[in-house]
């Protein structure tokens, strides 16, 4: 890909940033910034019975209390309604889409494997649209993790693009986003692999770019779980960025001095542009629990 790299960071307002939230978010921006790219920032507030009141402009403050800062102005998938439209009814258009009664009830007795087309309902109410999914595999290159396959067949089979209450899917909200922000480089977790195959094929059907990914390892709670907002993960402390800042760059692969402890999150940044390549970055799936 010879376009100017544009990166992204985006959170879902599900709660506020934690520590593994800034691990991707670290490892993200120093990636643009060694590639000469921009960084943007996306707001995935898709979902809003998800949302937490305030998590925002908590976001906001914490990003910006790490200096992690963004190139231009963030974008908010829940004022693209229009452009997920656009895409679900294009795709229904021509076949690659269709509207689908099926309960969560039905899909369990199919063991959650989805039929496909062959179920296809016309247009009404109380309809979730999905999209048909190729019956052979599908793979990446990753920049972390190498080669990754997934047969979306036998993995939940067709997926959802527009739900059953009207709010758009994730996969389709994502890819989309990615393509008209004009993204070259997604850095992620690893626990976003499987979406990533979905999101690929998304953009295969609506004749549009993927961006080259690099799925991160996953930073590991004290319970052994992945650290998540779901999982009860405690907010970084904006008051003293520094100590939660130094302990971030070991986990995107850097030995800082010990003197840097102590210093401020405008040097520490500075200390990491200088000696940060994306040679440093660990691959694998999991982090252990940081001591903070």
């Amino acid at each position: 890909m010879n376009r100017p790299y544009r990166g992204r960071f985006a959170p879902t307002p599900s709660g506020p940033l934690h520590f593994g939230s800034l691990v991707t978010a670290l490892a993200g921006w120093l990636d643009a910034r060694y590639h000469g790219g921009q960084w943007l920032l996306r707001i995935d507030d898709l979902d809003p019975p998800r949302q937490q009141p305030g998590a925002v402009d908590t976001i906001l403050r914490q990003l910006d209390a790490f200096q992690l800062h963004w190139d231009g102005d963030p974008v908010y998938q829940s004022r693209r309604g229009d452009h997920y439209q656009r895409a679900v009814d294009t795709l229904v258009t021509e076949g690659k889409a269709f509207y689908c009664t099926l309960s969560r009830k039905q899909l369990k007795a199919l063991d959650h494997i989805h039929p496909g087309p062959a179920v296809a309902q016309p247009p009404g109410p109380d309809r979730a649209v999905r999209l048909a999914v190729p019956d052979t595999p599908l793979w990446l290159d990753d920049r972390l993790q190498g080669r990754v396959h997934a047969d979306l067949a036998l993995e939940g089979g067709a997926f959802v693009i527009r739900r059953r209450d009207g709010l758009f899917g994730y996969q389709l909200a994502c890819a989309l986003d990615d393509a008209e922000m004009e993204i070259t480089d997604v850095v992620r977790g690893s626990d976003l692999l499987a979406s990533t195959l979905r999101q690929q094929w998304v953009l295969e059907c609506l004749g549009k770019a993927a961006p080259c990914y690099a799925h991160l390892p996953v930073v590991m709670d004290p319970a052994g779980g992945k650290m998540s907002k779901s999982a009860g993960a405690a907010a970084l402390d904006s008051a003293r960025p520094g100590g939660f800042l130094f302990t971030a760059l070991g986990y995107v692969g850097l030995t800082p001095p010990p003197t840097l402890r102590d210093a401020g999150v405008a040097e520490q940044l500075a200390w990491a542009r200088a000696n940060w390549t994306p040679a440093h970055q660990p691959g694998g799936r999991r982090l252990p629990p940081p001591s903070i």
